[in-house]
């Protein structure tokens, strides 16, 4: 295959996933959709489509093909170092007061959604079965990295582990992989109606998912971005995922695994980072500028690391 075709063939997966997002951002500036509709979808798909979509992505996977630790933990160590990283520049260039914003917007990826999708485009039901598996290491350390770090810098907030500790034992995602696993380990099989009827339901998610946050975009935001949104934008998906894509890489992963790992590394600001801001005190616009800048440049970014690692026959 010619480069020319390869491009084209990157596109294929790519832009029908960006496409969303931006028919989300028309239709919320049509007044199709409303601020009611996004928080209501939005919840839809948190609560119920999404761990439906990962709950039987799971139990259709070969969990010896699909369950890699090692892949896990390596996402873990990556993540810890992504945000070490992006904190120790933080402290170097970043004021005072927003430094746990920075840092939050820098390493913390929308993996639950854009990761997923792109995963699942790329590599069909192993992308989704692989991704499901990482969301769960994905949910544990991106709420505790964030809540450390905004703690950190706001005056009297501290870090309720216990609260941290509850809302990650009842999230809907987490409860669907620990669901799925055993069934899957012992292959026990559903209803072909049930079966059915839950691929319908699941079936929502990605677009609803993707049209929320295009929904949520804010073209004023992005134009009132200064240079600190810029420069957490630019280590979030430029500098971070190339890092850790050729860390994984020298550590001996390849095709698939690689593949999958770069698009959750690659994928933009997760739109919690605004909700945990705001909840801590943060600066809430620094955090929604971050997340409408690198959503936007998430499509070329995106794009251009999946087309270059296929070129280079890494993935």
């Amino acid at each position: 295959m010619g480069l020319y075709e390869l491009f084209f063939a990157t596109l294929e997966i790519t832009l029908p996933v960006f496409a969303m997002v931006f028919i989300g951002l028309g239709l919320k500036r049509l007044g199709w959709i409303d601020q009611a509709f996004i928080s209501t979808a939005s919840s839809l798909v948190f609560k119920a489509t999404m761990p439906t979509l990962i709950f039987l992505s799971i139990i259709r996977a070969d969990l010896d093909t699909t369950l890699n630790p090692a892949m896990l933990a390596f996402f873990a160590l990556a993540t810890l170092g992504s945000f070490l990283l992006s904190w120790g520049w933080a402290i170097l260039r970043v004021p005072y007061a927003d430094r746990g914003v920075y840092v939050q917007g820098a390493f913390r990826g929308n993996c639950g959604i854009v990761g997923l999708a792109l995963a699942a485009g790329m590599y069909g039901d192993y992308g989704l079965s692989a991704g499901g598996l990482l969301l769960g290491v994905v949910i544990l350390t991106y709420n505790a990295f964030s809540v450390i770090v905004l703690a950190t810098y706001q005056e009297g907030k501290s870090a309720d582990w216990r609260s941290i500790a509850s809302h990650i034992a009842r999230n809907p995602l987490i409860l669907a992989v620990v669901a799925a696993i055993p069934v899957a380990a012992l292959e026990l099989r559903l209803p072909g109606w049930a079966m059915t009827s839950g691929q319908y339901f699941a079936s929502l998610t990605l677009p609803l998912a993707l049209i929320c946050i295009g929904a949520t975009l804010s073209l004023g935001s992005i134009r009132a971005s200064g240079g600190l949104a810029m420069g957490a934008s630019l280590m979030k998906m430029i500098t971070l995922p190339l890092i850790a894509i050729f860390a994984a890489w020298l550590a001996g992963f390849e095709g698939r695994e690689l593949g999958v790992l770069f698009l959750f590394f690659a994928s933009p600001t997760a739109a919690a980072a605004f909700v945990m801001t705001k909840a801590m005190g943060g600066n809430a616009a620094l955090s929604a500028n971050i997340i409408a800048l690198t959503t936007l440049m998430a499509s070329v970014t995106i794009t251009l690391g999946v087309f270059a690692l296929k070129v280079i026959g890494w993935i």
